[in-house]
């Protein structure tokens, strides 16, 4: 199963790094908060991404071009007029990794649109570029499989600028709306499950996913939600970077599941 992350953005809320790179390469520990979304993932045994890239999308592809590099050591050889490039104790991840320049102003749902060509008619997974979680992906997927809708997200409770969702007893989601300051409920994080009747929910660039696909959905009884009680942060600004920098330095970092 394929999995699609939203990597094109602006990162205008993280701007002191995001003038510099897209929002999903800025670092957690060295590495692109972007990886660390790859890495909860292939701890799960999915290794199929596809990003959609926009904003500085040419980063993201020279990232992965080097990052065989990145993990090995390596001998440069010029001697006796040579060019010859030797690789010691290499460690690559079991990646197959497709970027998208799905445009620089596309929105969500455009976005998603865009990468139809490399899903086929298969159900596929999508989560967003700036987010890391410690849910049980795999449970997460049979939950969709025993329901039969057309997709389902992760909900979790935070009280931040997120879609709020109103969930019925049976998980079902019946409305889907932009969260006020003073709600106190479930919201949408991400980490979707989604069968490719998706696209038919999706039109143009300007198509926001959160808005008319999702509402449509709701309304349908075609969205379903999983709920986790554990560990979501995304990274919005450069406090909640700092947040995520500092529970990975002392251990602490919940969605780290994988050994280094």
């Amino acid at each position: 199963m394929k999995v699609v992350i939203l990597a094109g953005g602006l990162g205008t809320r993280i701007s002191e790094e995001s003038v510099y790179k897209p929002k999903p390469m800025i670092e957690i520990g060295n590495m692109p908060i972007l990886w660390h979304i790859m890495k909860e993932y292939s701890y799960y045994g999915f290794h199929d991404f596809v990003i959609c890239a926009g904003y500085k999308q040419h980063m993201i592809k020279e990232w992965f071009a080097d990052y065989f590099l990145h993990t090995s050591d390596i001998t440069f050889d010029f001697t006796r007029g040579q060019n010859e490039m030797i690789v010691h104790n290499h460690h690559t991840e079991p990646w197959k990794v497709t970027v998208v320049d799905t445009g620089l102003n596309t929105m969500t749902g455009g976005r998603i649109k865009r990468i139809r060509p490399y899903i086929g008619n298969e159900t596929f997974m999508m989560t967003y570029g700036d987010g890391v979680c410690d849910v049980d992906i795999a449970k997460l997927v049979a939950f969709h499989r025993e329901n039969g809708k057309i997709a389902t997200l992760t909900a979790v409770q935070q009280e931040q600028q997120k879609g709020v969702l109103d969930i019925a007893e049976d998980n079902s989601v019946r409305s889907f709306r932009e969260k006020k300051a003073s709600d106190g409920a479930l919201i949408n994080a991400g980490y979707m499950v989604l069968e490719p009747q998706i696209f038919d929910y999706l039109d143009g660039d300007a198509c926001v996913f959160e808005q008319k696909p999702l509402q449509k959905l709701a309304e349908e009884g075609q969205l379903m939600s999983y709920i986790h009680k554990g560990f979501w942060q995304c990274m919005d600004t450069a406090r909640e970077k700092q947040t995520l920098e500092k529970m990975l330095a002392t251990g602490n970092a919940p969605w780290k599941k994988w050994e280094d």
